[in-house]
């Protein structure tokens, strides 16, 4: 299949940077014509929930990044390759942050190109492009260079078929984990009333009382000390280091660093087993997972807290009770900092819980097993679906 340079195949349009861009006071929450930056990009079409104008005069002015119909709409800093195609005839133009894609209509698609800068061969052009400086940038210059799998439109509009069905598919198996995890929202709701409200006048205690350890890497002693014992390795060792992007991302099997056992024994105070309550301190402070059972050795990384809880509470109705727009607004209250978001163990200890009787934390508990077992079946079914979708795009992308 022929490699195609993306500027023979479509035109790439900045947005005007001349003296017409609009200033800070040219930009609205309302008004007459969008005016889009990245944030405003989600990956298929624009989102407009928080979107800014500008007047339509301004927008006469201005000399380029007028967008329309099925253009693709690309970042070229901060979240490079973000993206978004215009699927309906309006007036609109973008940011100096991103890049006009114009497909040429006799060459290429837009939903094909779009899947194409998808890729794995474009991910890794554009990390070549990427300029390497503090913050992430592309030109419009190095994206016209990206070689794009162009096959003829014919076969383009069957690559993109069979594409959009797998993406059907994943989209509805998450949609069911979706539904499931509602499920489990609602039996929390009818067993035990609302959080804030506590309708059955459950008892509540401070989060301490419920804690059996309370613990992190900086457990086992001063800054200086545990750099000097950290090790981690992207090859294979006798321990796993959990970050928190094993947890946002799912992924405990992939994307994984390791220490040594010297290393391992050496953060005694913060290894973790399986069942644990781990929490974000930093960036995504407050946000929380169980950790599952490996059944290997496993240490807890930076920046995150690990909390064993005492056997008056049970980890499902504890995990769900936080999950409660009650319970968010509690761990939204002890984060502190307006730029780096940062939440302490001595915060978190003062939180309310709701304690009903342990005799209905254990129905709860059943029930939450049994859901999960269906949400493991279907997430087992997503993965697999995701390896298809996977390999598709390697088959035809390169």
């Amino acid at each position: 299949m022929e490699k195609m340079r993306l500027g023979d195949i479509a035109q790439l349009i900045n947005g005007d940077r001349g003296k017409n861009y609009p200033s800070q006071s040219d930009i609205a929450q309302k008004g007459e014509i969008p005016f889009v930056n990245a944030g405003h990009l989600n990956g298929k079409g624009i989102d407009f929930k928080e979107m800014n104008y500008i007047s339509e005069e301004k927008y006469n002015k201005l000399n380029s990044g007028k967008f329309q119909k099925d253009d693709i709409l690309y970042c070229l800093r901060g979240s490079l390759g973000k993206k978004a195609i215009v699927s309906s005839n309006i007036n609109g133009a973008i940011a100096s942050s991103l890049v006009i894609i114009r497909p040429d209509p006799a060459k290429v698609s837009g939903e094909y190109l779009m899947f194409a800068l998808d890729s794995p061969a474009i991910r890794e052009q554009l990390v070549k492009a990427n300029n390497g400086s503090s913050q992430p940038n592309l030109s419009a210059t190095s994206v016209r260079e990206y070689r794009v799998e162009l096959p003829e439109l014919s076969l383009q509009e069957e690559v993109v078929e069979k594409l959009e069905k797998v993406i059907s598919i994943i989209d509805g198996r998450k949609q069911e984990v979706q539904l499931l995890d509602d499920l489990i929202r609602a039996r929390f709701v009818e067993m035990f009333g609302d959080a804030r409200e506590n309708p059955n006048g459950y008892t509540r205690v401070p989060f301490i009382d419920i804690v059996e350890y309370m613990g992190d890497i900086g457990s086992n002693g001063a800054n200086k000390v545990v750099v000097d014992h950290l090790d981690m390795k992207d090859e294979e060792d006798y321990a796993m280091m959990v970050r928190f992007t094993n947890f946002t991302k799912n992924d405990f099997a992939d994307d994984v660093k390791y220490i040594s056992k010297e290393a391992y024994d050496f953060f005694k105070k913060s290894q973790i087993f399986g069942g644990e309550l781990i929490i974000c301190k930093i960036g995504s402070a407050g946000q929380n997972y169980v950790m599952p059972y490996l059944n290997r050795p496993v240490s807890l990384g930076l920046n995150q807290i690990m909390v064993r809880i005492k056997d008056n509470i049970l980890m499902p109705y504890l995990y769900q009770y936080l999950h409660t727009d009650y319970g968010e607004f509690l761990i939204s209250g002890c984060i502190n900092g307006a730029v780096t978001k940062t939440i302490t163990k001595t915060e978190l200890k003062k939180i309310p819980v709701m304690l009903p009787p342990i005799e209905l934390q254990n129905q709860f508990a059943d029930f939450v097993r049994a859901v999960d077992k269906s949400k493991v079946a279907i997430q087992k079914a997503l993965d697999k679906t995701q390896m298809l979708f996977d390999s598709l795009m390697q088959e035809y992308f390169g």
